[in-house]
Parts: structure tokens; sequence; C-alpha cells
């Protein structure tokens, strides 16, 4: 049974857009998921990148359009500029790491819903109350959110180390049985032919 490690990060618009692909694609070929919240601006610092603010003016311009142009694509719902962007992805990513541990709820649900909250609905996935309500909403105790931070900060801290160890430098990235990696959601297309062993 193949498995998936994958890294994200809580207030990445990209792995918004990605919405259930790996879900989608994982329940086709009976894989196994393993959600790995990461700092996304440390994962930037350590492997070469540069943080959205500090980019060139024309790859800003880029990635503007090109958010909006997926969205569009898509068909989801998109605010390029939310009002709580960016935020501290810390809290946000403890209670996946939480709910992830203590079961009993739709964990795809969960991290959805804190992106969605983030790119959509103008919160800021910073906040206790926030993150309380999309626990809920996924079925898991929000409690989660109180409860889980010292696992939850050291399993961040490690999950980083993780992603510089399996190779990925930005977010979403798949890795599959811990050696084949895929970057972005344009990919999940290859990370399926990948594992249906087409490519």
């Amino acid at each position: 049974m193949p498995h998936i490690d994958y890294y994200f990060a809580t207030i990445s618009p990209y792995t918004y857009l990605a919405g259930g692909g790996l879900e989608e694609i994982a329940a086709k070929h009976g894989a196994t998921i393993t959600y790995k919240p990461v700092d996304i601006m440390g994962l930037f610092a350590r492997s070469g990148g540069t943080s959205p603010k500090d980019r060139h003016p024309n790859r800003q311009r880029y990635r503007a359009q090109d958010l909006v142009r997926s969205a569009k694509k898509l068909g989801v719902d998109f605010n390029l500029k939310p009002a709580h962007w960016p935020t501290n992805m810390a809290p946000s990513s403890y209670a996946i790491i939480a709910a992830q541990s203590s079961g009993g709820g739709d964990l795809a649900a969960l991290v959805q819903g804190v992106l969605r909250a983030c790119w959509v609905e103008e919160k800021d996935i910073a906040q206790d109350d926030v993150i309380k309500d999309c626990l809920t909403a996924a079925g898991f105790d929000p409690g989660l959110a109180d409860s889980g931070l010292l696992m939850g900060a050291e399993t961040y801290a490690r999950n980083l180390d993780e992603a510089i160890d399996a190779g990925a430098f930005g977010a979403p990235f798949y890795v599959v049985d811990g050696k084949e990696g895929f970057w972005g959601r344009d990919r999940l297309e290859d990370l399926d032919l990948h594992l249906a062993g087409k490519i």
C-alpha cells in the first residue's frame, strides 16, 4: 500500500486551490496519507526560496494572475488579498496535528476548512475561536485547539526538518513512500499517474 507524506501550509493559496484532489487520488489507489503542516516561510528560508513579499515584482504579478486564473478554472471562491494574510500559521497547524493524533473526525475537511477560512471567509486562522469552529465543523473536539500545544509545537518543528530531508521546497508538496516528490497543485495528475504505475 503506497503512503503519501503531505507537506502543506495553512496559509498557502496553492494548498487551498488543491482542494480535495489528494484525497481523491489516494482513495483511488488505496494510499494512506500523513498530513504534515509546515512553516512555509521556514521552508523557503532553508531551501533557497523567497517569501512572496520579497520576490521580484514580475514574479509577484505573475503569481497574482496565476492564482486568480486557477481559481476561475477550478470554479472555486478565492480572495487574492484576504484580510488576515499572512498570519501566524502555528496555532492552526498545531490543531491539525492534534486532530490527526486524536482521530474521530474528517482531517481533510479540517485542513480545507482552515484554508477556506483564510482564503474565502476573511477569518484570521491564528485566532482560537476560528480554529475551534473549524475543528467542530470537521467533527473534532474543539478542545484540541488548547490541549495539543506542546505536541503540536514539537511535531510542527519536526515536520519542517522532515520536509527538508524529503526534498520539499514549497507547498503543497507530496512525497510517495519517502522517495518520489511532486510539487504543487498542478502536479496532482502526475501523482495519480505515478501511483498507477504509468510514470
